[in-house]
């Protein structure tokens, strides 16, 4: 059996224009997000002013919804899906996809991650082509000790996170060893120790909220395992996901694992759908 696994992407895929069409065919939903986000989501999302499109505190609750749509405009046709998982901010969608909060309360948690992490100044990431996990953990041991790896994309594709000084000097260094240093449209290092100070703040957020069970498994980032099932279980992944490595590689190998997938990427361009691509070769 052909089991379905549906996907969402995180910050990166986000662009002016997104989800102009299903703002259109879903506008009692934007209107519930405008209230709660207290803002114009839409407008945001179709005309970008300020460049607030590339700002954590914006691109968080906007990709959130976009994804969010895409899903509802999917199950317009499709059956629930076997397993769903989503990179970085994508997690959330895939949570309240599966039923563990409703649009609201993942609106809310959203914001309220978007916020905390733009906090943190000075900081971005960058993606490294080329080098596996191994070589790319050597480097930044022996050469750049405050730099973490972010995410564990493909055995050939690592995401580094830490301040943009030092990630300046890292891109010479890897671009001069041959590999191919590409720096991503983040306003922060997510997934590293950098996002330590904000953990306790977003842990304590998150208990005030209605969360429960979900009735469609869903692959933890941070453990690549599915996600436990309880409140505290749900806590504890959300928030260490912060700063930790997003380990999508090995998300995808645990669910190849289950037998024959069809991975469909819901959400606004086909990032994911790339790497899938790259990892099944």
């Amino acid at each position: 059996m052909l089991l379905q696994m549906v996907m969402f992407p995180g910050q990166g895929s986000q662009f002016k224009g997104m989800g102009e069409d299903l703002f259109k065919e879903f506008p009692d939903t934007v209107k519930t997000a405008n209230r709660i986000l207290g803002y114009d989501i839409e407008n945001i999302c179709l005309n970008n002013p300020d460049n607030k499109l590339n700002q954590t505190n914006y691109t968080q609750p906007a990709l959130f919804l976009v994804n969010y749509l895409h899903y509802q405009k999917y199950l317009q046709t499709n059956k629930f899906p076997d397993y769903i998982l989503g990179h970085s901010l994508g997690e959330f969608n895939a949570l309240c996809a599966s039923g563990a909060f409703d649009l609201e309360t993942g609106l809310k948690i959203v914001q309220k991650r978007g916020e905390l992490m733009f906090s943190i100044k000075d900081t971005s990431m960058a993606a490294i082509i080329g080098a596996d996990y191994k070589e790319v953990k050597e480097i930044l041991k022996n050469n750049f000790p405050d730099i973490d790896i972010a995410n564990i994309n493909t055995a050939a594709q690592i995401v580094i996170s830490g301040k943009l000084e030092s990630l300046d000097r890292a891109a010479d260094y890897f671009e001069e060893e041959g590999f191919v240093y590409i720096p991503l449209k983040v306003s922060g290092a997510f997934h590293s120790r950098y996002m330590t100070p904000i953990v306790s703040g977003f842990q304590a957020f998150i208990e005030t909220q209605p969360l429960k069970n979900g009735n469609i498994p869903v692959i933890s980032n941070y453990t690549a395992q599915l996600y436990p099932t309880g409140k505290e279980g749900l806590v504890r992944n959300m928030v260490n996901q912060i700063n930790s490595p997003v380990k999508w590689l090995q998300s995808v190998e645990y669910l190849m694992y289950q037998g024959e997938c069809n991975f469909i990427e819901i959400g606004p361009g086909e990032v994911l759908t790339n790497v899938i691509k790259k990892i099944k070769i």
